[in-house]
């Protein structure tokens, strides 16, 4: 049985490439949103194995969706891909419980390794 991920990134591209590679691994992708709202929504309504989270998106932006989906659910596995040029964002995001983070642009190995490693956080970052 594949595992299921959500995809949360605001461009639509993103989320085919994330969605590409991960289905190249096995996963499934059981949902995509483009936004914090969208992705609390659907992460409650889907209960996916593990959640790929864009921070900074129109509306409501990732970080209030980690704190969000956290709060309901302490367990949620919540990878961050964002800009390195976000790297404060990015740290808060670990910091408030994210399990790890990628930095775009990727390549498909490295998102790979880190869902499926599945490796909590760097210390100290």
């Amino acid at each position: 049985m594949s595992k299921r991920v959500l995809i949360v990134d605001d461009s639509l591209l993103m989320r085919k490439m994330i969605g590409d590679t991960l289905a190249d691994s096995g996963w499934e992708v059981v949902g995509e949103a483009s936004n914090g709202s969208e992705a609390f929504d659907l992460y409650r309504a889907l209960q996916p194995d593990a959640v790929t989270m864009d921070i900074v998106m129109p509306e409501t932006d990732g970080l209030w969706a980690l704190q969000r989906i956290l709060a309901e659910d302490p367990e949620a596995k919540i990878y961050v891909i964002s800009a390195l040029n976000q790297t404060k964002l990015i740290s808060e995001a670990i910091r408030k419980g994210a399990q790890d983070f990628i930095v775009k642009p990727f390549l498909p190995e490295q998102l790979q390794e880190v869902l499926l490693c599945g490796s909590p956080a760097p210390a100290g970052f």
